[in-house]
């Protein structure tokens, strides 16, 4: 058993039923190499078989040294927002859709996470976003962060909105549209680049700033230093408007708000088996590797 690994959080609450074999393989796997699993409460009514100790995200994250997220992107996202507030590796097997973040397959999952066990892994950190709203005489009202990306769109679908941008309060631009993304690198390959957005490898210090069916020909979508603050104001909302952090967490943020977004001071340590090969993963999930003829 390697000391840097002594305790271990097992994390995921996947879709699909089948996929909690992995759950099982895993955890049987790791108690019988001697390590302290620590499984996530919120697994405790979808498993069948014994386990010795459930435990939340935040006392996986006090005291575990791994985290191995079972599922798609979506509960690495949820897992990350949480772990980013401590000393903890992180780590994905995917049982999702793309599985961008979670790039183990799970037949490769033991052999993977012996190497990673070993000491043979690759650090990929990736910084979040975090969005504060302020009303009307300035005060705090709510914040919250976002691995992948801030989406600020109006309550009703299908209405437009008119925003202004100001960037570390410099006027940038102002647009009419269904709403705007603030995208970092790891979201570049989510929400963001449906609407039109670039991809940025993870390793840039960039924020992408990505309009949605914006009302101009010319509208595109801009790409800043993360150390760059944002503020958006909307002089001529009249309703409340939607906030979605990663689409898991939605604020309301009444039309005199104003929404600042910036880096947060927090960032989740992923890691990958030396074998993940960033543009290899981006080929194929995007398709890239298929022939067109």
């Amino acid at each position: 058993m390697n000391t840097q690994f002594n305790c271990i959080g097992l994390i995921g609450v996947p879709r699909q039923p089948e996929a909690l074999v992995t759950h099982e393989m895993l955890y049987n796997w790791l108690t019988k190499n001697s390590y302290h699993v620590l499984v996530e409460d919120k697994l405790k009514e979808h498993l069948s078989f014994p386990v010795t100790s459930y435990a939340s995200l935040d006392e996986i994250g006090q005291h575990a040294q791994l985290a191995v997220v079972i599922g798609g992107d979506g509960n690495m996202l949820r897992a990350a927002r949480y772990l980013s507030h401590y000393d903890i590796k992180i780590i994905g097997i995917n049982r999702g859709n793309l599985g961008f973040l979670t790039d183990i397959t799970p037949d490769k999952a033991i052999a993977s996470l012996s190497d990673v066990l070993s000491g043979e892994y690759v650090d990929d950190p990736r910084f979040l976003l975090e969005v504060t709203l302020y009303n009307q005489h300035g005060e705090s009202t709510i914040s919250s962060f976002a691995v992948n990306e801030i989406v600020v769109h109006p309550d009703q679908v299908a209405h437009m909105i008119e925003y202004e941008a100001y960037i570390n309060d410099k006027k940038a631009f102002a647009q009419r549209a269904d709403g705007v993304i603030i995208s970092t690198p790891t979201g570049s390959t989510a929400y963001s680049l449906s609407a039109g957005g670039p991809i940025i490898t993870p390793d840039l210090d960039a924020l992408i700033i990505t309009p949605m069916f914006p009302h101009s020909l010319s509208a595109r979508p801009l790409v800043i230093k993360s150390d760059n603050i944002i503020r958006l104001k909307f002089p001529k909302a009249t309703k409340i408007l939607q906030v979605a952090c990663d689409s898991q967490i939605i604020l309301a943020a009444q039309p005199t708000d104003e929404i600042v977004i910036k880096c947060a001071p927090y960032q989740f340590n992923l890691i990958h088996s030396t074998r993940y090969n960033y543009f290899r993963n981006l080929s194929t999930k995007l398709g890239w590797s298929k022939k067109l003829y």
